[in-house]
């Protein structure tokens, strides 16, 4: 079913590259069989580590480790599962408390999907048996808090909430203590992607975080980064730049159905050393998928094209 998912959310980076994937298990020479890996690799936007992975894979054709270049595929397949995997111990997406409420901050920029990616994780949430209540500290734009109070409405979900412009603070402030209070055991916050102020965002989000540290121990326990599929290495960039600022500990790629730029889940892992754990492939609210690598691989390098 998992690797179903991805394979169809995956379309239209895997069409684009399915029939250089063939050439790959015909019979054809190295420099042809490294022409073609050539073609994946960029179609894909997997960025600069192509060029790290073509160097290795033109080694292993020359020292005899690959006896023919029809077994690069399936080289070319473990390498890359390798390469996204997660902690071996990460037998969960999430670090969800069994006690006090456990504090998910979700963070990036506007318009890589943010808002609507809450409303999926919630939903994700409500199907693991747990009681989500939301923040809606994204007080500068209204039409964020709009959208999630029509969310949080077909959720059944109850949403805190302040006053256009209001101390994005002030409403996490509040709302720790209202999921104290109400028994929610998960309070998912979607905070700011710019101010229509001149504060810095990053110095506006690490305020929300103390704010929440102090409200509940430990909070945040998740920062989850938003990022969109379709810009392909631009959200590398975005995933770095957040990175140095706020503690990430996983990405959510949103739309990765609409893009051809499937790669970039590849960059963002090996560069960045920063876990994927959930993926949007489509845009009904049910359409977010932990993400596993295993399956992740398989359907990017499935040759079939449906």
């Amino acid at each position: 079913m998992v690797f179903s998912r991805f394979k169809q959310g995956l379309a239209r980076t895997r069409n684009k590259i399915s029939q250089a994937l063939r050439r790959l298990g015909g019979d054809t020479s190295a420099a042809e069989t490294l022409q073609a890996l050539e073609e994946i690799l960029y179609t894909a936007d997997v960025g600069p580590l192509s060029a790290t992975l073509l160097e290795e894979a033109e080694q292993q054709l020359k020292s005899g480790h690959l006896a023919h270049p029809g077994e690069l595929r399936a080289w070319l397949g473990d390498k890359l599962e390798s390469m996204v995997r997660g902690p071996a111990d990460r037998a969960a997406p999430l670090a969800l408390d069994a006690g006090a409420p456990t504090v998910i901050l979700v963070v990036g920029v506007n318009g890589s999907g943010k808002t609507t990616s809450v409303a999926k994780l919630v939903r994700w949430l409500q199907g693991q048996g747990r009681r989500p209540l939301v923040a809606a500290a994204d007080t500068f734009r209204a039409a964020a808090v709009e959208q999630l109070t029509i969310w949080c409405d077909r959720l059944g979900v109850e949403l805190v909430k302040g006053a256009t412009g209001a101390d994005p603070a002030a409403v996490v402030h509040d709302a720790c203590d209202a999921a104290r209070a109400r028994g929610a055991d998960v309070l998912v916050i979607d905070t700011a992607g710019r101010l229509h102020t001149q504060k810095n965002l990053m110095s506006e989000l690490d305020k929300v975080a103390r704010v929440a540290g102090r409200r509940i121990e430990g909070a945040p326990h998740e920062t989850l980064l938003v990022l969109d599929g379709t810009t392909g290495q631009n959200a590398v960039q975005q995933a770095r730049l957040f990175g140095e600022s706020v503690a990430i500990t996983g990405v959510i790629l949103a739309k990765l159905d609409g893009t051809a730029k499937g790669g970039a889940v590849l960059a963002i892992g090996n560069e960045l050393g920063t876990p994927v754990k959930f993926v949007g492939l489509g845009e009904q609210v049910d359409d977010l998928e932990v993400f596993d690598p295993a399956a992740f691989v398989q359907a990017l390098l499935d040759p079939k094209v449906e």
